[in-house]
């Protein structure tokens, strides 16, 4: 009874073993996007923190509502880069733990 009990309290510390390298790998993972044909430029994490945001100086006194816009849309498709990144290293790591996934 206590054998199972220590096999399954050691693959958790296991499974929590690799979520930690996985956040760390993530933390360390930055992913670049532009936006606005390269006048908007955002670096996020893997795990979706955004790291830098430059705005073109172009950009930055011309039309507000555009400007909310592009951000909007090149933010978005960071946040959309960063998740799908996730998400992969979310599986790699469930898939060593968990069989079938």
């Amino acid at each position: 009874m206590f054998g199972k009990f220590g096999d399954m309290m050691g693959k958790l510390q296991e499974m929590k073993q690799k979520a930690d390298e996985m956040k760390r790998k993530l933390d360390d993972t930055i992913i670049s996007t532009e936006g606005a044909g390269g006048d908007i430029k955002i670096e996020i994490t893997g795990n979706r923190e955004i790291k830098s945001l430059s705005i073109a100086s172009s950009l930055q006194h011309g039309d507000k509502t555009e400007l909310e816009e592009q951000l909007l849309v090149t933010l978005n498709k960071a946040i959309s880069k960063a998740n799908t990144i996730n998400e992969e290293e979310m599986k790699k790591a469930a898939s060593g733990l968990l069989p079938g996934l």
